[in-house]
């Protein structure tokens, strides 16, 4: 467990130094990076609402840089690495994606928006297996990320992912 905890620890790493690109510099920091990334993820999801790929996609890139500088000063955050894994995975990535969603269940193994993002993952990879165990971990939660991923697997739904 530690050895593989040190290996998704330096994956990140790696991963995150060419990263920033797609960051400001701003000397005003009002709002924090990760919640800066939440409301341009809010934006993006807007965006796609209205058939906007484009300016999503430009909205995904800025909160995941965001998201990659709040990862580096503050390590191992569920909620960090949920995002990181849902930008990541709306930017094309779902290798990665997923082993950022991964790292974070090492984290938070009950982390409800994880288990629902990735099995939507799952199911869009063909694996329904994999997302069929994420649903048995969100059963009890009594919340709608249950019935969202329920009716994706069940396909009543189409996964926007």
């Amino acid at each position: 467990m530690i050895k593989k905890t040190f290996y998704s620890l330096l994956f990140l790493v790696l991963l995150s130094t060419n990263s920033y690109s797609a960051g400001s510099d701003s000397t005003s920091k009002v709002k924090s990076d990760y919640s800066q990334a939440v409301t341009l993820i809010k934006a993006a999801k807007k965006y796609e609402k209205k058939g906007k790929i484009e300016k999503a996609n430009k909205r995904y890139e800025k909160a995941q840089a965001l998201l990659i500088k709040s990862n580096k000063k503050k390590p191992l955050q569920a909620d960090t690495l949920n995002y990181l894994g849902f930008t990541t995975r709306k930017l094309g990535d779902f290798e990665n994606g997923e082993k950022y969603y991964l790292l974070g269940l090492e984290i938070d193994p009950n982390h409800v928006g994880i288990n629902e993002y990735l099995g939507e993952l799952y199911v869009v990879t063909n694996r329904l297996d994999l997302a069929k165990e994420r649903l048995k971990v969100l059963e009890s939660c009594n919340c709608e990320e249950y019935t969202e991923l329920k009716e994706i697997i069940d396909g009543t739904k189409q996964s926007k992912y």
